[in-house]
């Protein structure tokens, strides 16, 4: 026996990962992404249902019964037209049909992941609809935000080298509807974050790990364009010339922008700038003056860097004392080159934002998508069966971290142990699992269903060779 669960929107099976490796059974997944819907049921063995609003809605709730609920749902703005109670003011959103089935079914547990400004000023009304909704429907739950990140969970309880906040919304059934309705529980304690551990101890070649690039097809997928070498070499320089003249000050934290510095002044309409713009403008005028030498000379070098696209004539240095950004991690974004120390990694998101490892100069190359799935705690045999790495990686950024939903899991069962006393099967294998859910997840023989993947895959092979 063991405890059963429904996974929503459930991309290529981050909760999948998790809830498996505590020794649960999903009787059934609904993902309409399908790119997403054949990783999921080739490694799963389960073949997601489609449109969760085709599965409950006003018409009735078409899921099984199960013990946990779980997904990463989209936030979407909710109505406030005359701030009604309940499921109405949800209603029209996709959680409104999370409600509907957590009302029919009433599992024992809700764990729903999002972004953590889903708490924030701009979505204030939709977060007190979520919990409102949820306490009414009869659960445990907490309005402060419940903020977790792989990178904060130690390596040997299954974090990762990835910064990824994320708001875990914590429900647990009550025994009688209207108990704590309007108290405040506790959040889960985050006791696999603490005993002496830093999240500067991560190191990426080591926890990772990262791959060995000994094949040519991977090198030139990872490979950095010869343009993005140009300029991260240009920033390179700017890098050791300013720590040369370090003298005048070090490195600043604040983003650098060429745009912004009198030889060049590509800027225009200063003083309609608001109030913030202003002031960046203004430190990096007083960063130019007090390195004017230098960076005079270091323009005159790389003349041709006002050619270079605008985001590319940003630049934004986290890596303290480093000598090099060829001994950094990079991410060129919309804002401009961003370096850090190789400890942990920026979030992996479902854009081409995927981090660029300075290893070593010789190394010039992004991640790669088995690095990738490692950061979000996929096993190694899980297998995206060759589909196009721009797929892979949006599927990675969309997908939930395979450590927290783990530990979160944990902890939360440990905070409400006394609302669960009567799930025995639930009880038993959340408890009694692993700290590390890697240890699990190892082996696919393991998991419930994932030791079916590899024969449903080959039978769907000989039916169309049959056919």
């Amino acid at each position: 026996m063991s405890f059963t669960f429904v996974d929503l929107f459930a991309g290529i099976g981050g909760f999948h990962a998790a809830l498996s490796a505590l020794g649960g059974r999903c009787v059934m997944a609904s993902e309409i992404d399908k790119d997403a819907v054949n990783i999921y049921k080739s490694n799963w063995g389960i073949e997601p249902e489609g449109d969760i609003t085709a599965l409950a809605n006003e018409n009735g709730v078409n899921v099984p019964d199960h013990d946990v609920l779980v997904g990463g749902f989209p936030c979407q703005p909710f109505s406030k037209s005359g701030y009604q109670r309940g499921m109405d003011e949800a209603r029209g959103t996709l959680f409104w049909n999370i409600a509907r089935i957590i009302e029919e079914k009433k599992p024992k547990i809700v764990l729903l992941e999002n972004v953590r400004n889903i708490s924030g000023p701009r979505h204030k009304h939709e977060w007190e609809v979520i919990i409102r909704t949820l306490r009414e429907c009869g659960y445990r739950v907490s309005a402060s935000p419940f903020i977790v990140s792989p990178h904060q969970i130690r390596p040997d309880f299954g974090g990762r080298p990835q910064a990824r906040e994320r708001i875990l919304i914590c429900a647990t059934k009550l025994p009688n509807r209207t108990r704590d309705l309007n108290l405040e529980p506790g959040l889960p304690e985050l006791n696999w974050a603490k005993s002496g551990w830093s999240q500067q101890y991560w190191n990426l070649d080591k926890d990772l790990p990262l791959e060995k690039l000994t094949s040519k097809v991977k090198k030139e997928h990872v490979s950095l364009t010869s343009e993005e070498v140009l300029w991260i070499d240009a920033w390179d320089d700017f890098v050791k010339v300013i720590k040369k003249d370090k003298a005048r000050g070090p490195l600043p934290g604040f983003p650098i922008w060429v745009d912004a510095w009198p030889p060049v002044n590509l800027i225009q309409n200063e003083k309609s700038f608001p109030d913030w713009k202003k002031d960046f403008i203004l430190k990096n005028i007083q960063f130019y003056k007090a390195h004017k030498k230098v960076l005079d000379k270091w323009l005159e070098d790389w003349d041709f860097l006002i050619d270079f696209p605008s985001s590319r004539r940003k630049f934004e240095w986290q890596a303290q004392d480093a000598e090099s950004l060829w001994q950094c991690i990079m991410h060129l974004r919309p804002s401009g080159i961003r370096a850090k120390k190789p400890t942990y990694v920026p979030a992996l998101v479902a854009i081409t934002q995927t981090s660029i490892v300075g290893k070593d100069k010789k190394s010039k190359r992004r991640l790669t998508v088995r690095e990738g799935a490692r950061l979000q705690g996929f096993p190694e045999w899980f297998n995206f069966y060759g589909q196009k790495e721009s797929i892979s990686f949006k599927q990675l950024g969309n997908a939930v971290n395979v450590g927290v939903i783990f530990q979160t899991m944990k902890a939360l069962v440990k905070r409400d142990y006394d609302l669960l006393l009567d799930s025995h099967e639930l009880l038993k294998s959340i408890t009694t699992a692993p700290d590390n859910p890697d240890l699990i997840l190892a082996n696919p023989g393991n998991l419930l269903h994932g030791s079916n993947s590899k024969r449903i895959i080959q039978e769907e092979l000989i039916l169309k060779l049959v056919n």
